[in-house]
Order: structure tokens, then sequence, then C-alpha cells
């Protein structure tokens, strides 16, 4: 028998429980029926049948949870709970680090409900927060815990304001990584197609020359933005081919201001030479990478440039324009795609997990991990690059990334182990973030 309990929303989805801003869950031995529970302790015992800690796999291992951080980790046996402790039994289930997506648009939604344009000029920003609001739920559910998201698209700095709804209880979601409204070159972005003669507001901030870089940079940093995201490059060439945009220099002149800060830089990179660029400038993480070079990648490895390779987000396109997956020869963007990450894995490149989503439904960030695996990762590395890896990329590896002691009770339990079969991801048992539980399945 499974029952379901739910203090935050309705839910469709069997056996699922939500327990979070104050909802009580039930824990093992509670009986339908029966009077309601004490307060509960601030400790949580874990029992696993095994335990993903980010890099390796341990059976037997149980983990103990008091306030919002991890405590022990180990054999079980070996593990003492105190008398009050919440216990919550997850045999047969592999318990892991919560899971990062380190490529979002959280107010993007599908393509094939509303374009790329529409959405940036057409929906009203009151409207965008609340549909990503329900975003992040969606997210915090499916079992990913923090996010780095790389660009509002034409929402201004309200992500600034989610991220901070968030930290403070007001709506569940994922922790947040910000990059407001992300910075492009003059005339190289969207949206595009009107009258030359109006000026269309644009999905991303524009920023031409030295002192232009300089001072958009600056901005976005003292509006709230965690990492800068520059357009390396992007499809403003004369037949809408993506070419570079920044010069070297630029870009330089972008890492300079935002590593004076403590800022971190993602580019936006699709073509190789887009992609050298990025990387001498500094960027620390190059985003897509279509078009990457054996060459460019070695460049990458030397320099320990990550890639968010964004698998999901190009499969999904070319599903809208049409493309039947899996009765249909894959489109040549798709052959091209799989052939850099080969590339990429081949020399040696840190791979993230970063997908790309809002440009396919949220909630669905497994979709990445999958495709990881089909494009050469074996189901442990796409594990290690969704938790641990994305983790040390993201300069938060003290807190979050790993299941060990001192580190954030962010955490997630799937059905089976993932290590094997990467699709186990999808099978969500329970999610906790800081040592609060947002999502159990009840089982008896």
């Amino acid at each position: 028998m499974i029952a379901a309990i739910s203090r935050l929303v309705s839910c469709t989805a069997p056996a699922l429980a939500l327990f979070a801003l104050g909802a009580t869950p039930r824990v093992a031995g509670a009986q339908q029926g029966a009077a309601p529970p004490a307060p509960l302790s601030t400790t949580t015992l874990l029992r696993p049948a095994r335990v993903f800690d980010g890099v390796e796999i341990h059976t037997g291992w149980g983990v103990l949870v008091r306030g919002e951080k991890i405590e022990r980790v180990g054999p079980a046996a070996q593990i003492t709970a105190p008398s009050d402790a919440r216990v919550v039994e997850l045999s047969g289930a592999t318990l892991m680090p919560g899971l990062i997506d380190a490529h979002s648009h959280i107010f993007l939604h599908p393509y094939d409900e509303t374009s790329w344009n529409d959405q940036v000029l057409h929906e009203p920003l009151a409207l965008r927060v609340a549909r990503a609001t329900n975003h992040l739920r969606a997210t915090l559910l499916a079992g990913f815990t923090t996010l780095r998201d790389l660009g509002t698209e034409g929402a201004d700095y309200a992500d600034v304001g989610l991220k901070q709804a968030v930290a403070e209880g007001i709506i569940p979601g994922p922790r947040l990584l910000v990059s407001t409204r992300a910075i492009v070159a003059g005339g190289s972005y969207g949206p595009k197609g009107f009258d030359p003669r109006w000026d269309v507001p644009q999905g991303a901030e524009e920023a031409d020359g030295l002192e232009g870089v300089t001072r958009v940079v600056r901005s976005q940093i003292g509006k709230g933005a965690d990492w800068v995201k520059l357009y390396a490059d992007y499809r403003w060439g004369p037949d809408g081919d993506a070419r570079p945009t920044f010069t070297l220099e630029e870009l330089s002149r972008a890492v300079e201001i935002a590593r004076s800060s403590g800022r971190p830089v993602a580019m936006h990179a699709t073509t190789a030479e887009g992609m050298r660029r990025a990387v001498l400038a500094g960027a620390e993480t190059i985003e897509h990478g279509d078009a990457g070079t054996p060459e460019v990648f070695r460049l990458m490895a030397q320099r320990k440039v990550a890639l968010c390779p964004t698998i999901a987000a190009g499969d999904a396109v070319q599903q809208y324009r049409g493309w039947k997956k899996g009765s249909q020869p894959e489109p040549p963007s798709i052959a091209e795609k799989r052939a850099s990450v080969k590339a990429a894995i081949a020399a040696g490149v840190t791979i993230c997990n970063g997908s790309d989503v809002g440009v396919f439904t949220h909630g669905d960030n497994a979709r990445e991990l999958e495709l990881l695996v089909d494009y050469g990762l074996t189901p442990i590395q796409a594990l290690r690059a969704a938790t641990s890896v994305d983790a040390r990329v993201l300069h938060m590896e003290d807190r979050i990334g790993s299941v060990a002691p001192g580190l954030f009770a962010d955490l997630v339990a799937v059905e089976g182990d993932p290590t094997r079969d990467i699709s186990s991801i999808r099978r969500v048992l329970l999610v906790m973030k800081g040592g609060t539980i947002y999502r159990q399945t009840l089982r008896e």
C-alpha cells in the first residue's frame, strides 16, 4: 500500500509526499489514523541499500543528518542515532547527493509551447515569474537541489529575487546561482526579424568595446550576479550562421573585471573559434561546444576549462522541428554534437551536467544525464558530473555535491542503482535539501 500526503501542492503523481515549510512527514513505524506525531527531531537517520557518495558506490551504508548538515556517513552498523531521531527506511534504494544542473533557464518553457521570441516579447514579467516558481518546485521534486541559471532571457533581474525567495523559504526550489541578464555583443542576439527602424527589446544585455563591457559586467555584478555569462559567439553570420562576437580583448576584460569581484565567468560558444577565444580569455566553463574540434578540446583540458554540453536542448529542438527520434536517422546537428562530445571526452575535458532546461520541460532534467551516457560517459561518470564534478566547477564542493560529514544535507534517494542503470534517477523516492524533506514516497 502506498500513502501520499501533501501540504504544499496537490500531487498528481502516485506515491508522492511533499514535506516542507512546517509539513510533518511520516516516519518508520507510523500508523494510519494514529494521533499526530510529536514535533520531529532535528536528527534523521537514512537507511538505504546503498550510498553513492559523489564518487563511488557503497553498500550497507547509512547517513545521519542533524539540522541542515550531514553528521555521519558510513557502515550502518557503526552509526548510532539518538533515541528521538526519525528513521527513514529506504530498502532497495540508492541515496546520493542532490543533483546539480549547471545550465538552466528558469524563465523559459518549451519552445513547442511558445517560441523564444514570443516568450521574450509578449509574456508579462509577472507571468514569467509565476511560471518560474512552478519550474523551481518541479526541479526540486525531480531531485535537483542546485541550479546555475545562465540568463533570464528578457526577464531582467528577476532571478535575483527568486533566489532570495528560495533562500528565505518563501517558495520551494533548488539552491540558485544566478547570472541575471547575460551579456551579448551589440546586434548579435535576438529577438530578430523586425523592421530595422525599431529597437526591439533583447533577451540579454548588449555591451560593446572595452568600456561597454566593463560597465555592463560591473552593473550585473552589482545587481546580484553570482556568475557572469557572455556569448562568445552567436548566429549573426551572413547566412545566420554562428560566428564569434566579442574580440579576445573584450572577453579578457570581462573576465578580469569579474575575477576582481570574485565571480567566475561562463561563456556560450558553439564554434571552434568562439571556444578558443573564450578559453584564452579565462572562461571557467564553455556552454554547448557544438562544433568543438580535438585541438580546441585539448586546449580546454590544458587550461582546465569545463564543458557543459547541453545535449538535451539540441535533442529537444530537433524533435520540435519534426525529427522522429528512434525511427529516423540523426540530423546533421545531432551527429555533429555526438562527435564533439566524444572528442571532448577523449581529450580529457571535464564534463559538467548542464542541460539548458527551459528549452524542454523543467523537472525533466534527467534527460541530460541519460544523453551523457548515450554519448559516451558511463553511468557513474554521468552521476559524478551531476554531483561532485559540478560542485567543484561551481566552487561549492565545500557545501554540496558529496555525501560527506559537514556538507549540506542535500540528498536524493532513487529506486534501484543508477550507477548501473542511469534511468533509475527518474524513480525518485526522497528529496531532502538542507535537512528538510520535500518529497517522500511512503511504502508499506
